[in-house]
């Protein structure tokens, strides 16, 4: 018998038991949409957290924290000269948060600032751009953070002209004109005694605006500043980074924060491990992702295993189909026996059958997962922001069904219904032919 004839039977069959093979259909279709489904979660939170970590500046960056034998001095000027050696490094990244919150002043308006003072070269050299504005090339021009307005208050305004009601800034009350190329005068402080304090007010010119945090949460309100300008503040207290109150002993001038970037993702790991084994404390989020990915992973399979019970669940369905299919058809069996039919061909038939259920219920299965994926992304954050006021990142997805998702849920559906199906496909090479025949008569 050839395949087409095969196909052709089968076909007829089917159609004989209408109701029967629609609800075995049925239960394989509902058994791999919960397998799909239920995987998706993993897929798309998986696929979410990747695609935020790989959107993250820093996803090129190994942070240095310090090392091992620093014994108290951190990280030097003869460190930095052994990272810029280092091959795939691109720009070693450096910086110093100021030892006291000095006060600014544009035009009208005040505030204490956070400042902190980076290598703006190697910034550029890095990569990392701007809002607005350019890079400092003075000691005395300074880059502000794009929240930077938000700190600003007119001086001597009421408290009722800043706040409102629920104690929330008014939006009025931010410094509404631009920041570039505006003046600022950053005024800093020195202990001469300790009782005695004067200051010093530097007047500086913003030249540029940095942009948005990576977050939406973040905010960056900053002034950054050169480590020339550093060295100016230094100079008038006569401590490092500028502190108000001397330490208690002299220390070496280090550097309090490390990141060097490379050329390429695909060198962070090797860099990184590379500075560990020479003894400093470096840490990447590219490092993270083998974790990530692993933990993923097991979360990926544990979901498929659980879905895949349902399927064999579905499978019993399929099962009885097939012994009741054998059973009704003894007759049909025993004359395609008497006219040659090889036992081969008949196991062929039934396995044929069983598949055409599966891999019928999971088609239909697939159209549903996708179906309900689309409806959960959604429905979801819409649900979130109505019930519980929360609001879902832009572009966050609680499911997605890659076609590799697709792939495993056919492979299984069909593994499933061909085992489901072999055990009656046996039983029907073993009809006898007589006792079919004379059934049919």
């Amino acid at each position: 018998m050839r395949f087409k004839d095969q196909v052709y039977f089968v076909r007829e069959n089917m159609k004989k038991n209408k109701m029967r093979i629609f609800m075995t259909v049925l239960a394989t279709a509902m058994g791999t949409a919960f397998l799909i489904v239920l995987a998706s979660v993993a897929f798309g939170l998986h696929g979410t957290l990747i695609k935020e970590i790989l959107q993250q500046e820093t996803i090129n960056q190994v942070n240095i924290y310090g090392k091992e034998d620093a014994e108290g001095s951190g990280i030097t000027d003869q460190d930095i000269t052994y990272f810029e050696s280092l091959d795939n490094v691109r720009a070693v990244k450096k910086s110093n948060r100021l030892d006291q919150a000095p006060q600014v002043v544009i035009n009208d308006y005040a505030a204490t600032a956070d400042v902190v003072a980076v290598d703006f070269e190697a910034l550029e050299k890095g990569g990392t751009t701007l809002q607005s504005g350019r890079y400092p090339r003075a000691a005395n021009e300074v880059v502000v953070g794009v929240d930077f307005d938000q700190t600003l208050v007119e001086i001597g305004a009421d408290d009722n002209a800043i706040y409102d009601e629920e104690n929330e800034r008014r939006a009025t009350s931010y410094y509404q004109g631009k920041l570039v190329d505006q003046t600022l005068t950053m005024t800093i402080e020195r202990q001469i005694d300790p009782d005695t304090f004067e200051e010093k007010a530097f007047p500086l010119t913003i030249v540029g605006v940095k942009e948005e945090p990576a977050e939406e949460w973040q905010r960056d309100q900053s002034v950054t500043i050169s480590y020339a300008l550093l060295q100016q503040f230094s100079d008038y207290t006569q401590t490092q980074n500028a502190a108000l109150y001397p330490p208690d002993e002299n220390m070496t001038f280090s550097y309090q924060e490390i990141a060097l970037q490379s050329d390429n993702l695909e060198h962070v790991t090797a860099l990184s491990e590379t500075l560990n084994d020479e003894g400093y404390f470096a840490y990447s989020v590219a490092a993270e992702l083998k974790q990530i990915n692993l933990l993923f992973t097991i979360a990926k399979a544990g979901l498929v295993f659980i879905g895949t019970i349902a399927i064999i669940i579905a499978s019993i369905g399929i099962f009885n189909t097939m012994t009741m299919a054998v059973t009704e058809r003894a007759p049909d069996i025993g004359i395609m026996k008497a006219i040659g039919a090889s036992p081969k061909t008949i196991k062929q038939i039934f396995l044929l059958e069983s598949s055409f259920i599966g891999i019928l219920g999971a088609l239909i299965g697939t159209a549903v997962s996708y179906l309900i994926s689309m409806l959960v992304n959604v429905g979801l954050p819409l649900i979130l922001g109505t019930v519980f006021e929360d609001t879902v990142p832009e572009g966050f997805k609680f499911s997605s069904i890659p076609p590799s998702l697709v792939l495993i849920a056919f492979l299984i559906c069909l593994i499933v219904t061909l085992v489901s199906g072999s055990r009656p496909a046996k039983k029907a090479t073993r009809i006898d032919v007589l006792s079919a025949l004379r059934r049919e008569l």
